[in-house]
C-alpha cells in the first residue's frame, strides 16, 4: 500500500489549500502568486530535472511522440466535438482535456509497480505530454478560439509567439535540443535545483486546493462530467492502442497504458484562470480526476502485475 502515500499527501495539500482559502489564511492574490511561482520558477526547475541523466534511444524517442500525441488528439477531438458550445465552455473543454499529471501523481505509482525502469518511461512520456500542458494547449486555445487574455499579445498574436511566450514550454524545448547534441545536465546543477523543483508538487497541490469551491449548478457539471467522460474514453482508446500495437517491451507497454489514465493536469486550473475560465470547476475536475486516477490506474497496474 506504499504508493498510495504520495497521492494521499497530494489530496491533504489540496484540502489544506482550500482550508486555508476558507479560514482567510491565504487570500486571491496568494492564490496569483503561487500560480506564477509554479510557471515561472518551480515547473522549469522540474523540467531541468526530468532531463537529468537523460540517454538517447529510439525507444525513449517513441515514448515521447506517443505523450504528445496522447495530450494533443484529445484537445484537438475536444475543438471539433464542441462547435456548438458558446466560446467559454468550449475554451473549459479543450484546456482540460489536454495533458496528464505525471509528475506530482502518475510517477510515485508507477515507481511503486514498475520500478525505475517504469519511471523512465513514464517520464519519457511526460516529455511529450509536456509540449502541451507547459504552454501548447494554452497557446492553441487562444488563437482557435480568439481569446484576448491580456499578457501574451492581442488575440491577432501569432500561435508560435503564443507557444515562446510560456516559460515552462521553452525551457522543455531548450532541454530536449541540449539533449538531442548531447549536452547533460551536470550534476551540480541538478543539486543546486533540487530545493526548487522539490517545491512544485507542494505549490501545485496547494494552488489547485486554493481554488477549489463547492461546484454549484448544471452547466458547472456538465463540464466537468463531459472532460471526465471524455479523458476516460480517450484513455481506453490509447491503453488499448498502446498495449497491443505499439513496438515497445512488454513492460513499456504496460506502464504506459497505465499513464494514459492518469488525472487532470496541475496546470489546467493555472490556464484555464489565465483564459478568464471558471477555476473552481477546473479545480473541481482536477481533484475528481486523481480520486478516479487512483482507483482505475492502480487496479490496472496490480492487474499487469499479477
Amino acid at each position: 500500500m506504499g504508493f498510495l502515500i504520495k497521492p494521499a499527501a497530494f489530496g491533504a495539500l489540496i484540502l489544506a489549500g482550500c482550508l486555508l482559502r476558507h479560514k482567510n489564511i491565504l487570500s486571491s492574490n496568494d492564490q496569483k502568486t503561487f500560480s506564477r511561482l509554479v510557471l515561472n520558477i518551480t515547473l522549469p526547475a522540474a523540467v531541468i530535472h526530468s532531463f537529468y541523466g537523460f540517454e538517447k534511444e529510439p525507444s525513449i524517442y517513441l515514448m515521447i511522440v506517443l505523450g504528445f500525441m496522447c495530450s494533443l488528439l484529445p484537445f484537438l477531438a475536444a475543438y471539433c466535438l464542441t462547435g456548438k458550445l458558446d466560446r467559454r465552455d468550449r475554451m473549459f473543454t479543450m484546456l482540460n482535456m489536454a495533458g496528464y499529471n505525471i509528475g506530482c501523481f502518475t510517477l510515485p505509482l508507477i515507481q511503486n509497480f514498475f520500478g525505475p525502469a517504469g519511471s523512465v518511461a513514464a517520464c519519457m512520456f511526460d516529455t511529450g505530454n509536456a509540449v502541451m500542458m507547459t504552454g501548447g494547449s494554452y497557446a492553441l486555445v487562444t488563437t482557435l478560439l480568439h481569446l484576448d487574455t491580456g499578457d501574451n499579445g492581442s488575440a491577432q498574436t501569432p500561435v508560435w509567439k503564443r507557444f515562446l511566450g510560456s516559460i515552462p514550454f521553452d525551457t522543455y524545448m531548450l532541454m530536449l535540443v541540449f539533449s538531442s547534441i548531447g549536452i547533460r545536465i551536470p550534476g551540480w546543477l541538478d543539486a543546486l535545483l533540487e530545493p526548487v523543483y522539490q517545491a512544485n508538487s507542494f505549490l501545485a497541490m496547494l494552488m489547485i486546493g486554493m481554488m477549489l469551491r463547492p461546484v454549484h449548478g448544471s452547466a458547472a457539471l456538465r463540464n466537468t462530467m463531459r472532460v471526465i467522460l471524455g479523458r476516460l474514453l480517450s484513455a481506453c482508446i490509447f491503453s488499448l492502442s498502446i498495449y497491443h500495437f505499439a513496438p515497445l517491451s512488454l513492460e513499456m507497454r504496460q506502464v504506459l497504458a497505465v499513464t494514459v489514465f492518469a488525472p487532470v493536469s496541475t496546470l489546467a486550473p493555472i490556464y484555464t484562470e489565465k483564459c478568464k475560465g471558471d477555476t473552481a470547476v477546473s479545480s473541481f475536475t482536477a481533484s475528481l480526476s486523481i480520486i478516479i486516477g487512483l482507483f482505475v490506474m492502480s487496479g490496472l497496474a496490480m492487474w499487469f502485475r499479477l
